[in-house]
Parts: structure tokens; sequence; C-alpha cells
């Protein structure tokens, strides 16, 4: 690295006539923009990954897409049904035997289901867990209050515990998330988008459904390509730390700027699409075609609903 006294002034002196830290060698911080834009360019990273592994050559990538759409329902319906927790659990086994039988890493499905969604319903659900919001049996009294407790009109009673109907009913709403988004994301990640849209058309999804929805996927990327682009250019260009003003300034106008882009590239590209002859209908470049694999596939999975909900119903 070139020594600090071939460096010109300007370079690094702030406007009060110090040090800059970055020339020092301190680590400069990233702004709370830097870090968005870079998380929406690990969601774009992602996306190519999805595509990626849906290429793969796997149990649930051989699947026709309208069998799989079929088997997936079934099993996202059994989740919402059944009552008893642990039986979410061999619904849940299921999930992760066809990602690994689809050739997914099981840390990358479980980390990717888990760290969002389930998580959330997790800290939703935790207050239930106790006495005071759910009554019942304690399972572990954490503090007794050696009296009755009132708040005005309510009394959370003389002690606070976690029940055993609050434990068994969040492990049930957690349990079913789970499952129902491992089910959503491994449907999504097994098929290309083009073959899941064409998979709900065939299914009668209305066709402006299906439009507005392949747009979307197809230009969201696009628009944050963009966004990426423009603040590149507004780093490369810069010298110094930026303020929180300027910022805030620059957000504005990117803003401004993005949403004219987004709505003049709109009339473009339908206006493109219709004189290549696009009638609202998604196309692919193979067509959809059956075989005895794809019915025994969902054969099997039937099965699999139909012992779990009967089970319930006799423990129920």
């Amino acid at each position: 690295m070139a020594d600090d006294a071939t460096l010109p002034g300007w370079l690094t002196s702030d406007r009060q006539g110090g040090r800059r830290t970055w020339a020092d060698g301190a680590v400069r911080k990233q702004s709370a923009i830097s870090r968005t834009l870079l998380g929406l360019s690990g969601l774009v990273r992602d996306s190519v990954f999805s595509e990626r592994i849906a290429g793969r050559a796997g149990l649930l990538q051989g699947i026709d897409p309208r069998i799989k759409l079929v088997g997936m329902v079934l099993l996202l319906l059994a989740a919402s049904l059944l009552r008893t927790w642990y039986l979410l659990l061999p619904l849940y086994a299921v999930a992760l035997v066809m990602a690994a039988a689809s050739r997914i890493s099981l840390w990358f499905f479980i980390k990717r289901v888990w760290l969002f969604v389930p998580l959330f319903a997790a800290v939703i659900v935790l207050p239930s867990i106790f006495n005071i919001v759910r009554p019942g049996d304690p399972l572990w009294v954490i503090h007794d209050f050696g009296r009755e407790v009132t708040l005005g009109p309510w009394s959370p009673g003389s002690y606070l515990a976690i029940t055993y109907q609050g434990v068994k009913g969040a492990a049930l709403l957690i349990l079913r998330v789970v499952t129902s988004v491992s089910l959503g994301v491994l449907l999504a990640l097994t098929t290309r988008w083009v073959d899941l849209l064409k998979a709900l058309r065939v299914f009668f999804v209305p066709r402006i459904f299906v439009l507005i929805l392949s747009m979307t996927y197809r230009y969201i990327f696009l628009l944050l390509s963009m966004a990426g682009d423009i603040f590149t250019a507004r780093t490369s260009r810069m010298v110094g730390p930026s303020d929180a003003r300027g910022d805030r300034r620059f957000m504005a106008s990117s803003m401004g700027m993005l949403l004219g882009k987004s709505h003049a590239l709109s009339d473009e590209v339908y206006s493109a699409m219709v004189s290549r002859g696009f009638n609202g209908e998604p196309v692919t470049s193979h067509s959809f075609r059956t075989q005895a694999a794809d019915w025994l596939w969902l054969a099997s999975l039937v099965m699999v609903p139909a012992l779990l909900l009967g089970g319930d119903r006799l423990i129920g």
C-alpha cells in the first residue's frame, strides 16, 4: 500500500483537517442502506440457487409439476387438520426425507425453514404457555405469590406457572407452521417457477393471477439489480463517509427514480410481450407428461395423510 505521504491531502483529511479513519486502516461501518441492499442482493442469489436446485436430478425434480402440486396440497391439508402435535412429527419427517431424496442439503433446508416463520410463530405463541394467559394444569411453577393476585377486575391467580395445555397448544402451532412452511419451501425449491405457474393454470387458477405472479417474480429481481447498480455507482463516486441526511436524500431520490423506471419498463415489457403473441398463458420449453412413477408417488403420498388423519381421529 502506498505511504500516506504519497496520497493527496483532500483524500486523507476531513473538513476539520483531521485524519479519515478509513485512510488509517480502520474498518468503515456500513450504513443501513448498504446492509439493506446487500440483503436484497442475497435474495437474488438465493433465487438463482433455487433454480439450480430445481434443475438437479432428484426425486421431486422428476415428478410432474401437476402431480407434485396435488401431493403437496394434500400434505398441507393434513398438516392443518391434525389436532395432535406428535402426529405432525411423522409428516415433518416425510418432508425431510423428500428433501434428502431430492438432493437438497438437510442443513440448508432446515436453516431456510427455521430461521424465518417458525421462530416468528414461536415468539407470538410464547405468552400462551403461561397460566395467566391460558389456565391449565401446572407443568412448572415459576413463582408462588403466596396469595391471590388481583389487577383490578382481572386475577392472574396465586402463582406464575407454565401449563401443560399451554405447552401442548404452542407445540401444535409451531409444528404445524414448521411442517407447512417446509412443504411449501420444498415445492418451490424443486419446481421451476414457470412450471409451477403452468401447473396452477391446469387447476383453473385465474389467468390474471398467474400473470401478476409471473411478472412480479421476474421483475422484482430486475428492480433489485437496478437498485444495486444505483448504490454501487454512488459509492464509487464517494470520497469520504456519508452522513445520515445524505443517505436519506439518496434513498428518496432512488425510490423516485426506480418508480419512474418501473412504470416505463412495465409498459415496454407488456408491449414487447403482446407483439410476440403473448396471451396471458405461461409458456415453458417442454410440455407436461405424466408417467407411471408420478402416479405411484402420488398414491404413496396419499396414504400418509390418510393414516395420520385416521390416527388423529382415533386418539382425539
